[in-house]
């Protein structure tokens, strides 16, 4: 029998202490986003399964604008991460202030072809809705249109922090939003009874303190990467080149990945209002299911862009064997706690009968799914864009999510009779392939020559 060797992690970048340092804000941080979402969910439920409804449906909009800011921020956590692993500081500094002012530019042009572009994404991509429920969505995509450049730049910010392995100041920015956000709503929907802009305006005003307050701490320069205090900006298109070659890929990954379910969203409201409600509080309820994925990707990110810049792959492969084995069993912990306060969470949502049993069937599918497939999907692939290879990424969760998010949401929901339930069937055939395809590759090596710095 061969001895196992003691490999000494002495000098690795991230000892337990600061992994756990790096980890539990984050988990903190995506608690509150998916608490406060779900609270805004419950608040708005007060006014009706219609105010549900057309708060839902614009949100899936937002949520696309936001992702592509985000993959942009991730693009330049992952540039500003391999300078830092470089021990480079000044480089990471240039990083974060084109990742900034460029993001932010791009944020700012975005929002007017929202707005220019209103009444299409309203009619044409949702089609024949309910009146009342296109009343709400109108008034609430007026609203927190105006939030996006705001929402950009807090992305941009936090991701810079995430980037040197300090998570808390993006956490406790966090809570601040959040406080704004669920008090800002029980005033104007309890105290002044009012509808979807109950919920809008205090978005707005959430996300603007959260990018004033982030950028007031990127100019202390205190920090080891921090932004120069100007208003004069000059692209650094060497610079910026390498933030979309990561950026773009995501981007058009996370784009089209929302472009998927807002298709399968306009098929889910042909199922009548009960299949939007149930679908919408099911996407509320099982982001908690995943919690502890989505925040330790956002930890592989700053982990292993840090060791790529090092140019250590064995921490790489060590650091990366160590988070998947902490995301499963943070997910049986979540999971298992979504199970198990499910009747009270149902109860809360005030759903009609019907609506409540195509919700639990659902959640418990999701939930069962999540915990044996969920890190092959997600959490590899952030390992791959953290080591520069973005684009590999994007073919493979594109196709899949075309052949069979798209296309089995028709054939299993439509055409077979599964309903709403046949679109979230599709989604877990989506999860299968794509992991599959991501393990092949990281197995397969050839991300590790993808170094952008």
């Amino acid at each position: 029998m061969r001895k196992r060797v003691k490999v000494d992690r002495s000098n690795y970048l991230f000892d337990n202490h600061a992994l756990t340092m790096l980890i539990v804000p984050l988990v903190i941080e995506q608690l509150l986003a998916i608490l406060v979402g779900m609270a805004d969910s419950i608040m708005i439920a007060s006014v009706g399964e219609a105010a549900v409804s057309g708060v839902s449906l614009v949100d899936q909009i937002m949520i696309l604008v936001i992702q592509i800011f985000s993959a942009l921020a991730t693009g330049g956590a992952v540039v500003t991460g391999q300078y830092l692993g470089q021990q480079n500081q000044k480089k990471a500094c240039e990083s974060a202030m084109q990742m900034v002012w460029f993001v932010t530019l791009c944020a700012a042009v975005i929002t007017l072809g929202v707005y220019a572009g209103r009444r299409w994404i309203l009619h044409g991509v949702f089609g024949q809705i309910d009146s009342e429920v296109m009343g709400h969505a109108n008034i609430y995509l007026l609203i927190v249109s105006a939030s996006i450049p705001f929402i950009a730049l807090y992305n941009c910010g936090a991701a810079v922090f995430r980037a040197m392995g300090n998570s808390e100041i993006s956490m406790r920015i966090s809570v601040i939003m959040n406080i704004i956000n669920v008090g800002g709503n029980a005033l104007l929907i309890y105290g002044f009874h009012r509808g979807a802009e109950g919920v809008a305006i205090p978005t707005l005003v959430s996300r603007a303190a959260a990018a004033v307050i982030i950028t007031a701490k990127l100019l202390k320069k205190d920090y080891p990467v921090h932004i120069e205090k100007t208003l004069h900006y000059r692209l650094d298109w060497s610079m910026v080149k390498r933030i979309l070659s990561i950026g773009i890929p995501n981007g058009m990954e996370n784009s089209m990945f929302q472009l998927g379910k807002i298709i399968v969203l306009s098929l889910i409201s042909t199922f009548g209002t009960y299949a939007i409600a149930a679908n919408a509080v099911g996407n509320a309820v099982t982001m908690f299911s995943c919690l502890p994925g989505m925040a330790i990707t956002l930890a592989v990110t700053t982990v292993i862009s840090r060791c790529v810049g090092a140019g250590d792959y064995e921490q790489v492969k060590y650091y990366n064997r160590k988070l998947l084995v902490i995301t499963h069993v943070g997910l049986m912990i979540s999971v298992g706690i979504v199970f198990l306060t499910l009747p009270w969470i149902i109860r809360a949502y005030h759903l009609s009968d019907m609506t409540a049993e195509v919700t639990k069937q659902i959640i418990y599918f999701h939930g069962v799914c999540t915990v044996f497939f969920w890190s092959a999907a997600f959490s590899l692939p952030t390992t791959f864009r953290a080591a520069g290879d973005a684009r590999a990424c994007m073919i493979i969760s594109i196709v899949s999510m075309w052949i069979f998010r798209i296309m089995f949401s028709y054939i299993l929901g439509r055409y077979m009779g599964m309903g709403v339930f046949g679109v979230w069937v599709a989604m877990i055939v989506d999860w299968l392939f794509r992991g599959l395809c991501f393990v092949i590759r990281y197995f397969g090596g050839k991300w590790k020559n993808m170094a952008i710095v």
